[in-house]
Formats: C-alpha cells, sequence, structure tokens
C-alpha cells in the first residue's frame, strides 16, 4: 500500500509544479513607444531643454520649431534662425515608420557638431533624457 501512496504523491507533486510553471508568463520588455510620434516627441523634448534652452553655444543662433502634427507620417523638428524663423531650417530631424527610422540633414551636419547631434538624437530616440 504504501508504493501507490507514493506514487500519488509524486503525481501531485507534478502537478502543482505544472500548474506554476503555467501561471508564469514573460515579461514583455518595457521600453519607450518607438512609433515615429512618441520618437520625436522624446527628441523634441529633450533638445529644447539640452540644446536650446540651455544656452548651447552651437545653437544659441538658432530656435526650436517643432512640427510633430504631420500630415506625412514625418513628425519632425527644425532649427531655424532665431532671428527668421520663416527662413529654410539649418536642421531638419524626422522620422518615419514603426519602429522609428530617424533622419537628420540640413547644413548643421555637416559642422563639427553634426556627429554630436547625431549621437544627441539616437540617444533620446532610444528614451535616454539626459544632455
Amino acid at each position: 500500500m504504501a508504493l501507490p501512496i507514493r506514487l500519488h504523491v509524486v503525481l501531485a507533486i507534478s502537478a502543482l509544479g505544472l500548474l506554476l510553471s503555467a501561471c508564469q508568463t514573460e515579461r514583455p520588455v518595457s521600453g519607450p513607444n518607438r512609433a515615429a510620434l512618441p520618437t520625436m516627441e522624446r527628441v523634441a523634448l529633450a533638445a529644447n531643454s539640452c540644446w536650446f534652452k540651455s544656452g548651447d553655444a552651437a545653437f544659441r543662433p538658432y530656435r526650436l520649431a517643432p512640427e510633430l502634427n504631420s500630415f506625412s507620417g514625418r513628425p519632425r523638428i527644425l532649427a531655424v534662425p532665431r532671428n527668421s524663423p520663416e527662413s529654410r531650417p539649418v536642421l531638419v530631424v524626422q522620422a518615419e515608420g514603426n519602429p522609428a527610422r530617424l533622419d537628420a540633414f540640413g547644413p548643421l551636419m555637416s559642422t563639427a557638431d553634426g556627429e554630436r547631434i547625431k549621437r544627441d538624437v539616437l540617444r533620446w530616440a532610444g528614451g535616454t533624457s539626459g544632455c
């Protein structure tokens, strides 16, 4: 009689293990929304804070012109001359798709600050908000 009781206990423990493992689900990795609009919103907030409002010398002659509500599906931010905001932008950063494909272009990208702009934009798009 001892054998069937042991077998019953083993089966009960196995069933309990299966039940517990069935309750465990893998958590999705949380992170920032990678779609174009949320990505550009993060980039715009950080750029405004780190480049324009901080008094960064590279951006002092310019102002931020966000164009996040784009009907083209490409939300973007522009850096335009501070005293002539209707002029051609010196920097355009835009995103498209989900996950967002980023693009940065304009005269500022060919200056010594171009690499820093690229690094900043990629960092902010990835979810880091610091300068």
